[in-house]
Order: structure tokens, then sequence, then C-alpha cells
């Protein structure tokens, strides 16, 4: 989880940087800029993120006419 709380943090710097080079957010609103886009981005990746389930169980498969693994015969 350290990876990601590590990758939220780094994304939200190059925004608000990537603003304020752009003209678009002064260099002292730096702060209350950074924290509303930190907690934007966090939220925003972490309800991607679902608890870990046991894995789904496998559709079932459907056979066509002539699909599949032939018998053994002679050589071709």
């Amino acid at each position: 989880m350290a990876s990601i709380d590590e990758n939220i943090l780094k994304a939200a710097k190059e925004i608000v940087v990537k603003f304020i080079e752009c003209g678009r957010l002064s260099p002292n609103a730096f702060p209350e800029a950074f924290q509303t886009i930190y907690r934007t981005v966090d939220e925003t990746v972490k309800s991607g993120i679902q608890p870990a389930e046991k894995p789904p169980a496998p559709a079932p498969e459907a056979k066509a006419s002539g699909a599949g693994p032939k018998a053994g015969g002679g050589r071709r």
C-alpha cells in the first residue's frame, strides 16, 4: 500500500506544479491547492481498489463444433 500512497503523492505534486507552470495557480496557493488535489487523487485511486476477495468462478466454456483437441490418429 505504501507504493500506492507514494504514487498518489507524486501525482498530486506534479499536477500542482503543472498548474503553477501554466500560470493557472499562484505558488502562494500551493498548500491549499495541494491538499485539495491530493485528497481528490487519493479518493479516486482508492475507490477503484477493491478489497481482496476470492477469485470469481471461471465462466463456463461454450464448446463450438469442431473446436478442441482432436483424438490421436495416424499420421497426417
